[in-house]
């Protein structure tokens, strides 16, 4: 999976992944112009969306219903070093469930890839442009 994220002015930047494309900004008081999520909230976002995916997955192979979930997911901004943690995702059913599928529904959703990355150890390499440059054009 890639992302291409380019400097469009100021704190905003240009998201693209395939053929689809977003803005990231900060709100005033950081600087921006408040035009798209943070960059924290983008992951959020994806914590959520991720979860809602393996929800509504759940409940359309169980023929409960194929519309109307909600996701809610918040956390905590930690210091030393700066991060998000304590994330809470909260899965909103428009149908009530038993409290089998119910348990179902929330092991479904504990196996998302993007809460699997985020409460796996993962390896991160950040390169400099001299160790990996940018091609013409870009």
């Amino acid at each position: 999976m890639e992302v291409q994220v380019s400097q469009a002015e100021g704190v905003q930047f240009l998201v693209k992944a395939r053929t689809h494309a977003l803005v990231s900004d900060q709100p005033a008081e950081n600087g921006g112009e408040d035009a798209g999520m943070t960059p924290p909230e983008l992951l959020l976002a994806a914590l959520g969306s991720c979860a809602a995916f393996y929800a509504v997955e759940y409940l359309r192979s169980r023929k409960l219903t194929e519309t109307g979930v909600k996701v809610r997911v918040t956390a905590e901004k930690l210091q030393q070093p700066a991060r998000l943690g304590n994330f809470a995702v909260t899965v909103i059913c428009p149908v009530p469930l038993t409290d089998a599928h119910n348990e179902g529904l929330l092991r479904a959703v504990r196996h998302c890839l993007v809460h699997h990355s985020l409460a796996s150890p993962a390896e991160f390499r950040v390169e400099s442009p001299a160790m990996r440059p940018v091609p013409a054009g870009n």
